[in-house]
């Protein structure tokens, strides 16, 4: 029995760009961007230094579909996914290798609401108004939900608002 092995990359960051969002012969999505990360440190003289990292990152099938839809230049995201490094011949007949990372997982952090104005569409509006779909990125297995789910998913979002709002009053904040 082989041993196991990890091969798990998680990264906080900036996209450098906007999602290039294309598909292959066969239809299948494939979506690149770039993601920037740093980190600072202070010398023994006290003068603070940063290093900025630029990556390479690649979703393919749903989830390529959702960084074209839900991604843009500039905005923080986590994500997590594997580091793969690859060999090809380059236009100008050299051998060229490139680090890239695949992503498995993504999630936004910050709001552009908060910013001022929506310079997309809302994403909480859009998973809610879209029929829920359960997918699994790694193998693109769909199992979409039966009508039933769907209306309890929805009833218990609303009960838990207005229990929020009910919960909370002058009396509860302690200052």
């Amino acid at each position: 029995m082989a041993s196991k092995s990890v091969n798990k990359v998680i990264l906080i960051g900036n996209l450098t760009r906007d999602p290039e969002l294309k598909y292959t012969p066969s239809g299948t999505a494939v979506c690149t961007i770039g993601l920037a990360t740093n980190r600072s440190w202070k010398t023994a003289e006290g003068e603070t230094k940063e290093d900025v990292q630029f990556h390479r990152i690649v979703a393919w099938q749903k989830l390529a579909e959702l960084c074209g839809k839900f991604l843009s230049k500039g905005r923080k995201v986590y994500l997590e996914g594997r580091i793969v490094y690859r060999t090809f011949t380059g236009k100008d007949g050299l051998q060229k290798n490139m680090t890239e990372i695949i992503m498995e997982d993504f999630v936004l952090f910050d709001d552009r609401r908060r910013e001022g104005g929506e310079t997309g569409e809302n994403v909480e509006e859009a998973w809610t108004s879209a029929p829920s779909t359960a997918v699994n990125a790694e193998t693109d297995i769909e199992e979409a939900p039966s009508e039933d789910t769907e209306k309890v998913d929805k009833k218990k979002v609303k009960e838990t608002k207005e229990v929020k709002e009910d919960v909370i009053t002058d009396d509860d904040i302690p200052f």
